[in-house]
């Protein structure tokens, strides 16, 4: 099989010559390239093309016809009989039976009355009445439902036909892809300094002018996907195609992204496709009354530490649903593209469960991998870069998988950036484990930089998972209690301040400017959010005092917190100016263990670090590859980011013909402790 396979994958040479490394795991390559040939095949012989295949909301669930008729599909191997019930019929379960297709489907047409009318009405409830082959009858959400919400105290969610009469009308045009992705990592629901679940209303009002402000040109949103319980963070999807209505109705979204648009802000959905809640009454679990219609039957269904259901993705409805369920949120509420949440645990049948991930090649072939889920995912990428090329897609893949971010041709993934998951581990590990006077230059520099050629990455300094109770932000790490009395400009600035103050600057922008291809940010941490991230439950007594991000703190201007959130900014605006993410890698001169300085050149500007906790240098040395007049871009240590304002911007520093560090140019130049600092150089236009 592997040897007729053999000329499938059009560029494998050129992956192969990136990474030599790879030569042995050729026929693996091969195979799973030829899993998603024989997929692609199969779909345009069969479905009438991938567009169609990929547009099946349009005939699954409920869908009106223009003349007013109503036409339902449900896949529902398991089901002896399949009825739709709801406010339409009086609640009658048995008066509209879908008719068996084959292959599991069932289809049910409902004529327009006679005045035209559809005979289901927007905004009424529905349900679909599945008769197992023991008899049960069961109730059910469709899982192509479109618009789910629960009312009042109820338990479970109710299904409601949408189909609203004057339908959200987009008034801008999606932004062009970007070179540098900054990406501002966002919740709907605790976007608000009040004790609530914040609206889609307040994010595009209050939120995305924020963002605007800061320099972020992506908002990447979390738990939009319909989930049941809010304290899942989204991760537990009860609703596939439902944009949860716990923030507002769907056109509330459709809006939020519109108006991000029109800022010039692309905006990624984290889309949750490695799991789904166990949930039966309002989600995909035993939706037919057996346990494998969606999902593998047994042990191998179930994630055994996030007690979730597991797709079966060989199914070939499983593929539809799930690459249906892509395209309806580009082109339903115009996504511009992914982050692929989970992507480890669909890779691997051991989901990462006790593993270590060494970095061993072996680790990444063999049985242990789940082909048909890489097939899915190299299917998923194929399809929205085929039918969408400006989509962009982001993997959340801790276990370092090779090729995730290589074309498809090459018998990559497809990917377009991965998380690099190892850096906010690494700052974590620092700040707890060892002393200032002990950081490591070179291992911090090594954890920036361990990136698989060509392949593009984005760091991050920490994202929702460290915000989240039972851990803490780098802020807290940094400042602990002293953020809760001393970040008053009016109150003295005590050593725990000052250190987590300049720490925090500096941890950021050399996160930024070397660890990646892009960048992201949890939102609020851009000014040090003083609190954990907490979802209201029973252990704390249902309370969203956690649960709420107070931007307030950082519009006061008697409080410390605006010196760090002025740094982001200025941050973020000097990239867009010089766009060192979209530039090659650093080069980097300097990574010095005794006196605690790191310098690297990126985007024609010079970056050096001084995390010394004492130290000062008069007179430093640094390399750079090209002579000229170079000045101070950006000072973290200037006042207006709490710093104690050393250094005097309007000095301008000549190289001199002196070779160093393996540079032959360099500079002579004042580097206070603690300090990060850019310099441009002068003679050279950006």
């Amino acid at each position: 099989m592997a040897a007729l396979m053999g000329s499938l994958v059009p560029e494998l040479q050129r992956l192969l010559e990136k990474d030599p490394y790879l030569a042995p795991f050729e026929q693996d390559f091969q195979r799973r390239y030829g899993i998603f040939h024989h997929i692609l095949k199969s779909v345009e012989e069969s479905e009438g093309g991938l567009d169609k295949f990929t547009k099946s909301y349009l005939t699954f669930g409920v869908n009106r016809f223009v003349d007013g008729g109503i036409y339902c599909k449900e896949w529902a191997p398991g089901a002896e009989a399949v009825f739709l019930t709801g406010d339409f019929n009086n609640w009658n379960p048995f008066s509209h039976p879908y008719k068996k297709m084959d292959f599991g489907k069932w289809e049910l047409f409902i004529p327009p009355g006679p005045d035209g009318f559809s005979p289901v009405s927007h905004g009424s409830k529905l349900k679909v009445v599945i008769r197992t082959r023991s008899g049960e009858v069961l109730y059910r959400i469709s899982p192509w439902a479109r618009y789910v919400a629960r009312e009042g105290t109820n338990v479970n969610y109710d299904w409601i036909f949408w189909d609203p009469p004057n339908p959200y009308r987009r008034r801008h045009p999606v932004p062009k892809k970007p070179k540098s992705l900054r990406i501002y990592e966002s919740h709907v629901g605790i976007a608000s300094p009040e004790g609530k679940i914040a609206s889609y209303k307040n994010f595009t009002h209050n939120v995305l002018p924020k963002v605007k402000d800061l320099g972020y040109n992506c908002i990447q949103l979390m738990a939009v996907m319909e989930h049941a319980y809010y304290a899942s963070f989204g991760y537990q999807i009860t609703s596939f195609f439902a944009a949860s209505s716990r923030y507002g109705p769907p056109d509330d979204l459709k809006e939020l992204i519109d108006v991000a648009h029109s800022m010039g802000i692309t905006v990624l959905l984290d889309v949750v496709h490695s799991h789904a809640s166990k949930n039966s009454e309002d989600g995909l679990n035993n939706f037919d009354g057996t346990d494998n219609a969606f999902f593998h039957s047994g042990t191998r269904g179930v994630h055994a530490l996030w007690d979730s259901r597991l797709f079966d993705y060989a199914n070939w409805e499983v593929l539809r649903f799930l690459l249906s369920n892509l395209r309806w949120w580009i082109e339903e509420y115009a996504f511009d593209g992914f982050r692929f949440d989970g992507v480890s645990s669909m890779l691997y049948h051991h989901h990462g469960i006790g593993e270590g991930f060494s970095g061993d090649y072996n680790e990444y072939f063999g049985m242990h991998v789940d082909e048909d889920a890489l097939a899915y995912l190299v299917m998923a990428n194929y399809m929205i870069h085929f039918l969408h090329p400006e989509c962009i897609t982001v993997a959340e893949d801790v276990s370092g998988m090779p090729a995730l971010c290589c074309p498809v041709k090459e018998g990559g993934c497809g990917f377009d950036y991965r998380l690099a998951m190892a850096v906010p581990d690494k700052w974590i590990q620092i700040i707890k484990e060892l002393k200032d006077e002990d950081w490591d230059m070179g291992n911090i520099v090594f954890t920036l930089t361990n990136r698989r050629y060509g392949e593009k990455y984005i760091a991050y300094a920490e994202s929702h998972d460290q915000a989240l109770v039972g851990d803490k932000t780098l802020a807290f790490r940094l400042m602990d209690a002293e953020m809760y009395n001393y970040m008053s400009v009016l109150t003295p600035l005590t050593p725990i301040i000052d250190r987590g103050i300049q720490i925090h600057k500096m941890i950021r922008l050399i996160t930024h400017a070397l660890g990646g291809e892009g960048y992201l940010n949890f939102m609020g941490n851009e000014f040090g959010h003083p609190e954990w991230l907490d979802f209201p439950r029973k252990g704390n007594n249902e309370s969203y005092h956690y649960a709420r991000r107070q931007f307030h703190l950082a519009d006061d201007q008697l409080l410390r917190y605006r010196f760090l959130n002025d740094f982001d900014r200025d941050m973020n605006k000097l990239e867009e100016i010089f766009g060192w993410l979209s530039s090659p890698p650093a080069y980097i001169s300097e990574k010095h263990e005794s006196n605690k300085v790191i310098a690297f050149e990126r985007a024609n500007l010079l970056f050096i670090f001084n995390f010394h906790p004492s130290k000062s240098y008069a007179d430093y040395r640094v390399g750079t590859e090209k002579p000229g007049k170079f000045k101070i871009v950006l000072d973290s240590d200037a006042p207006e980011y709490g710093g104690h304002n050393r250094l005097d911007h309007n000095t301008e520093f000549f190289t001199q013909n002196y070779s160093h560090n393996n540079r032959p140019n360099s500079l002579l130049v004042y580097i206070p402790s603690r300090v990060a600092l850019v310099f441009q150089n002068m003679d050279i236009q950006n």
